[in-house]
């Protein structure tokens, strides 16, 4: 079995948070989850060091899950390892504000000859005959006319 790279030692201090944090029960299963990762992973004199297949069996979490949490506490600390990470979504790259604006605009303009109203496709394939895009899916034009709440109606 090779050593585990990142170590959990929690002072007395941190296994009393983590014990309250449980017995409430108040919070997020996945915080929940975590704080019963560090507490069995504990390597402090009164921790029970827990291998991680036995962390594994007792939590009901995969190995992965186990070694992430013990990373993030060990380099950056307790409430970086209980607290979810935000996904860093990029914003959509193809529109700018411009074509935002020049999305919107023909939103409110009358619609092609035949048509009674603009649809996502429409939209779409306007704003590549605009020379915008080369090419934009109706799905990328419903996300942003949803993100400015413009609708089609």
């Amino acid at each position: 079995m090779a050593a585990k790279q990142f170590k959990v030692i929690l002072d007395e201090f941190q296994r009393d948070y983590l014990i309250d944090l449980i017995s409430s029960g108040t919070n997020s299963a996945r915080k929940l989850t975590r704080a019963r990762i560090l507490l069995k992973a504990d390597e402090s004199e009164f921790g029970p060091a827990y291998a991680d297949e036995k962390i594994k069996e007792a939590v009901e979490v995969s190995i992965p899950t186990i070694e992430r949490t013990r990373k993030t506490f060990a380099l950056e600390g307790i409430t970086a390892a209980l607290t979810p990470k935000k996904p860093s979504k990029p914003p959509n790259p193809k529109f700018d504000g411009e074509k935002e604006a020049h999305l919107i605009a023909l939103v409110c303009s009358d619609p092609p000859q035949g048509h009674a109203r603009w649809s996502l496709r429409l939209l779409a394939d306007k704003m590549v005959e605009l020379k915008h895009f080369t090419s934009i899916s109706h799905e990328a034009i419903r996300k942003v006319l949803k993100k400015t709440n413009s609708n089609l109606g």
